[in-house]
């Protein structure tokens, strides 16, 4: 079959009451939420949630401390039925670290909201796997292994009618192989889309709705972790422990958590704030450097890493975020960016969105509505928990970008009980971000390299060693899902006026410039070992990579992550 042929060729298509894209937190809670309310109505509900995972939390990395709110939410007597957190945090730790040294910052000088009492250390992946259970016994249709590759409109364009899976088994060439099998299509009433962060369609669609305008450019991290079996000796149970300062400079933003939980588990990991300016800066590398440090290396003596993975975090808040709602679907969760980043914490406003997202959806169905704007979700969102979670903290961010590390975390604090105190006011204003991350980067004749010492293959690892442990795998004989707009930009702008960051941005070693055997240099992109962090996507200053789904299934599995 030619390639014309293949793409002209009819879908399969099916009709369904909601689809749902991405089975994380939100786009479970959305689904689970949909049958409670067509349960109690003793109606007929159909519901599909589409994964591209190879299963449910393939995918999903965080932390993770879960506020449980969300939860209680959704399901109430989830203790009673088993979810997968067990751990209760007992005690927080913050630390500021020097090269050499630690402070430790008394907890009372903490505003209330940066508790983490009440609170579990678990694995984000671990509950999202049971959610799914829980979607399914309510007679969800969940699809792990589908990637949604393309959103479907309606005739005139002017709203969303579902989406489409991408087609499978076409060749690195974009020429159709025997396994050639086409896409099929999923309708609905209303879409929702819980893509988690930088999701492909929700990029798409908020330039296709312009979803952005009216808000501030969202920003982000990249959140690099690793999983831990330690000694018992070591271990912890419910220490929850997060520093700021070295490695970075007071200019990078970022930090690290360090969560004890389980069976002698640590959950050990690294943000670093994606307006960094340095182009040869290594997120990875600064993550492994940290663990160097003498306040945290006797932890992991005589441990071993079970696993790692990296992704992109959303860290915009308040001010970021976006119109959620559009002709026949909305925004739901990280999709959004509904991340606390103080508390760096997001998975509960993702459980809670969900809900507001099925109970907007449900009354409209119940209404006769189709394929119109959900307007009571976008209320419920900026006037409920959700804007009492994070219209406190908006500051903080712009604050710490704008005055660097020491100082704006101190005044972002002062902020925050400002709006402890003075509720829903604070001082009374709301700062802006700014430029967007990738204009951060500044021009490499002008930034200080940067020597990382070598792994030793105990406590620090390489990329490529590290990624082994993340389970990554797609099918090489595919088209290459990190589409570069100009190929010869990474090599003609990139690398003499940035030194090509894309090399150390990507915590998976994808890219890479090598010599072509001519003695030129060649951007060369291996991206079998992509862990969809979507990184390249954001960072990228010529804004030339544009991350695509690969044939569902592939990526990341992440065991308990």
């Amino acid at each position: 079959m030619e390639r014309n042929e293949a793409e002209r060729a009819p879908r399969d298509s099916m009709d369904f009451d909601v689809v749902i894209v991405g089975a994380g937190p939100a786009g479970l809670a959305a689904a689970i939420r949909l049958m409670q309310l067509a349960q109690e109505a003793e109606q007929e509900l159909s519901v599909v949630v589409l994964e591209k995972g190879s299963e449910v939390g393939a995918h999903i990395l965080s932390g993770a401390v879960i506020d449980p709110s969300g939860l209680d939410s959704l399901i109430p007597d989830w203790r009673s039925k088993g979810a997968p957190l067990t751990t209760q945090v007992k005690k927080d730790r913050f630390l500021y670290l020097g090269a050499a040294g630690e402070l430790a910052l008394p907890n009372f000088l903490m505003p209330p909201l940066m508790n983490n009492h009440g609170n579990y250390i678990g694995s984000l992946g671990d509950l999202t796997r049971w959610l799914g259970e829980q979607a399914a016994e309510l007679g969800v249709e969940v699809y792990p292994g589908f990637a949604a590759s393309e959103i479907l409109y309606s005739e005139d364009g002017s709203a969303v009618v579902g989406v489409a899976t991408g087609d499978m088994g076409v060749g690195r060439d974009g020429v159709p192989k025997d396994s050639f099998t086409r896409g099929m299509e999923l309708r609905g009433k209303y879409t929702l889309f819980a893509e988690g962060a930088r999701g492909s369609l929700t990029k798409q669609l908020t330039a296709d709705f312009k979803l952005d305008e009216g808000c501030q450019p969202q920003k982000y991290g990249i959140g690099l972790k690793e999983v831990w079996e330690i000694k018992p000796e070591n271990h912890q149970p419910g220490l929850v422990q997060h520093s700021f300062g070295w490695p970075l400079d007071n200019k990078t933003g970022g930090g690290s958590f360090l969560y004890h939980y389980g069976e002698n588990l640590v959950s050990v990991g690294f943000v670093v704030h994606l307006n960094y300016e340095n182009p040869y800066l290594s997120p990875y590398d600064e993550f492994q450097r940290f663990k160097t440090h003498p306040a945290i290396a006797p932890i992991f003596e005589g441990g071993k890493r079970i696993a790692y993975g990296a992704r992109a975090i959303t860290e915009g808040g308040w001010q970021s975020l976006p119109q959620l709602v559009f002709a026949g679907g909305a925004l739901l969760g990280c999709a959004a960016g509904m991340v606390n980043v103080p508390r760096i914490k997001g998975s509960h406003n993702a459980i809670l969105s969900g809900k507001a997202a099925a109970e907007a959806a449900f009354a409209a169905i119940q209404d006769g509505r189709s394929h119109d704007i959900l307007a009571a979700y976008e209320e419920e969102v900026r006037t409920g928990a959700i804007a009492r979670d994070l219209k406190p903290v908006r500051n903080v961010k712009p604050l710490w970008s704008r005055f660097g590390t020491f100082a704006g975390i101190m005044l972002g604090g002062i902020d925050m009980w400002a709006n402890t105190i003075l509720k829903g006011v604070g001082f009374g204003y709301t700062l802006k971000h700014g430029k967007p991350d990738y204009a951060a980067i500044r021009r490499a004749a002008s930034a200080r390299k940067i020597e990382y010492p070598k792994p030793d293959g105990v406590l620090t690892f390489d990329k490529l060693t590290n990624v082994s442990f993340s389970g990554t795998n797609h099918e090489e004989d595919q088209p290459v899902h990190l589409r570069l707009a100009d190929p010869n930009i990474p090599i003609s702008v990139n690398l003499p006026e940035f030194a090509e960051p894309a090399q150390r941005y990507c915590p998976a070693g994808v890219y890479e410039v090598i010599d072509d055997g001519a003695g030129d240099p060649r951007f060369q992109i291996n991206a079998q070992n992509c862990v969809h962090c979507k990184t390249c996507d954001i960072k990228d200053p010529s804004q030339n990579i544009n991350w695509v789904c690969p044939e569902g299934g592939g990526g990341p599995n992440y065991p308990s992550m």
